[in-house]
């Protein structure tokens, strides 16, 4: 973030949707020349996306059935809590971690955090590596039903990102800032 002064201004502002999830805020701006406009954006909490990794390398996925996609897809494990965005991000991977896959990680890393659609929405997400794997149960919420886990190859992982098996950005991305910060 630089101290320069915003090249937008917000004149006023109005909720235009919300529910437990999301809300929607539609701003009236002005920009640095003058002229007005309106600025949609879609407010959320910060979420967790946890990368489990085994001994051997492996890598832990979900797949889960995505509405506004009208598919299954695989990814990381991630998810936020609506009831509580206040909460430490790294309780939140821990509890998303065991919730989806009945992984606990005896070592965490925050691998740090990025926007997850900064053009258009606030919310971010904390990228954790987890690591030292054992399993429990899952506890799925009764939006993640027909969600399956498994470990795959890290080879395959790549292979799935590269055929389109896994088309989500935010998986992707955490992938990238595991291998900035030690390949594996």
């Amino acid at each position: 973030m630089t101290d320069t002064p915003p090249e937008i201004t917000t004149i006023g502002s109005r909720i235009a949707y919300r529910n437990r999830w999301l809300q929607v805020r539609e701003d009236e701006v002005q920009r640095a020349d003058g002229s007005r406009g309106i600025y949609g954006v879609i407010e959320k909490p910060d979420f967790a996306v946890i990368v489990p990794v085994e001994a051997d390398g492996s890598l832990h996925l979900v797949e889960q059935y995505r509405y506004p996609v009208g598919g299954r897809y695989w990814e990381l494990p991630q998810g936020a809590w609506e009831q509580a965005p206040e909460a430490d991000p790294i309780d939140l991977a821990r509890g998303e971690l065991r919730e989806e896959t009945g992984l606990v990680a005896g070592r965490m890393v925050h691998l740090g955090h990025l926007f997850l659609a900064a053009g258009f929405a606030n919310q971010g997400y904390h990228v954790f590596l987890a690591e030292d794997l054992t399993r429990t149960e899952t506890a799925l919420e009764v939006e993640e039903q027909g969600l399956v886990t498994r470990a795959f190859p890290r080879a395959e992982v790549i292979d799935m990102i590269r055929t389109g098996r896994i088309k989500d950005a935010t998986t992707v991305a955490a992938l990238s800032l595991v291998d900035l910060h030690q390949p594996i």
